[in-house]
Formats: structure tokens, sequence, C-alpha cells
């Protein structure tokens, strides 16, 4: 059995304010040392409830722990070029074949292409077009798991730029049908099986549109 964890470290970045800050020094004395985080429940490796995109849909705390947890099959895409459009045949090619109701991991290696903490692993990221996302939603999967930004207009929000929503494909056609998204998962390519036991349960935060996770992926169990 191999465990692989796939979390992207929460700290300083550029895209998301992050502070933790320590009260207590034990060295010093004092019996407790406290951290704080103070974060984007929309940053980091992370899971989106339909209440991100949708009014009066479910907040984080409704995603059904079935839904994060359990057999999952991975899509082989590491050959992936920067800037590539991914459409349906891509994903078809790529899929080694499950059933209906896993949890799907679009493995692009991207992180060891291009630094997380970089502009260039937003600007240069591979990308879903709707067709993608259409034959993603078409396998009647419980999640989709992602290790690049996967809709095309993740990169123009940068710098404040706004495009119609129905362009953010996955948000538009997956997550509204229900299908929980799990995002900017890094260290994909350490996953060599093609099926493994997977893990990503966010936070329980009552009232919150997504929720930070702990994501990994096992190998070896029988059965996945």
């Amino acid at each position: 059995m191999r465990i692989i964890d796939l979390s992207m470290p929460i700290g300083p970045h550029f895209r998301w304010p992050t502070e933790t800050p320590v009260k207590g020094d034990i060295a010093g004395g004092d019996q407790f040392r406290v951290t704080r985080l103070h974060a984007t429940c929309h940053g980091f490796s992370h899971v989106d409830a339909q209440a991100h995109i949708l009014a009066g849909a479910p907040t984080i705390e409704a995603t059904p722990l079935e839904a994060v947890v359990g057999a999952a099959r991975i899509f082989d895409l590491r050959d992936a070029a920067a800037k590539e459009e991914i459409g349906a045949a891509r994903l078809t090619a790529a899929d080694p074949g499950g059933r209906e109701g896993e949890i799907l991991v679009l493995s692009t290696g991207w992180d060891r292409k291009r630094s997380y903490e970089t502009r260039d692993f937003w600007l240069d990221a591979p990308w879903l077009n709707r067709e993608a996302a259409l034959w993603l939603a078409a396998r009647k999967p419980r999640a989709i798991a992602f290790d690049f930004p996967q809709d095309y207009p993740i990169r123009l929000l940068l710098d404040g730029g706004v495009v119609p929503f129905e362009q953010h494909v996955t948000h538009d056609v997956c997550l509204r049908q229900g299908i929980t998204l799990i995002e900017y998962l890094v260290n994909t390519a350490a996953i060599v099986e093609r099926r493994v036991f997977f893990s990503a349960a966010p936070l329980k935060i009552p009232g919150a549109d997504g929720a930070p996770a702990r994501i990994y992926a096992i190998e070896g169990l029988a059965g996945f």
C-alpha cells in the first residue's frame, strides 16, 4: 500500500492572501503554541459546493463524504502541452474505463512543469473546452478532480478580468448538475496505478461555498 499526498500547501501565495499568525512561545515559557489561519476557502487544494455558483444551493457542509471519498480512476494527461485545449476525444483516449459514480482524477502533472507559486502556472496551463465538460458530466461521476486550472477564464481572473459565466465550463456544466469539483491538486504525477482509493474530504464549515481539503490517493488496495 502506498499513500500519495496530493495537497497544495497552504501558505503565502500571490493569488490568495494568506496569514498564519502564531501566538505563544513554548521555548519562552508559554504552555501552548496556537496558529490561526486566515485564507480563502477557494484557494489551494479545495472542494467546491454548489453554493459557489448557484443562489440557495447546498453549502459545503452538505457535501456527503461519499461524493469525495472512494474509488477513483486516473486520466493520464501528463503529455499535455502548455495552453493546450483539451476536448472530449483527448479524455476518451485517457480514460482507463470504469463505472458510473466513480471519482475522476485528471492528471496532467502540471505542477512539475510550472510552479504553482508563479503566474506561469495559471497562464500557461492546459484547459478544458465545453465539449470536454459535457463528456465528463456524461460519465456521471460523483466528483471530478483537477491538477490544473481547468476552465480557461481562471487565468483571466489574475488581473481582474470578467467573462461570461458559461465560459467557466466545468462549473457551468458539471457543478451545476451537482457533480462536486475538487480543484488544484498537486503531485498527481506520482500516481502509478490507474485505479486508486481517493479522499478529498473538505473542512466542515457551515454556510461556506467551498473548503480546503487534505487530498490523497492510496495505491495497492484490492478492489479499486
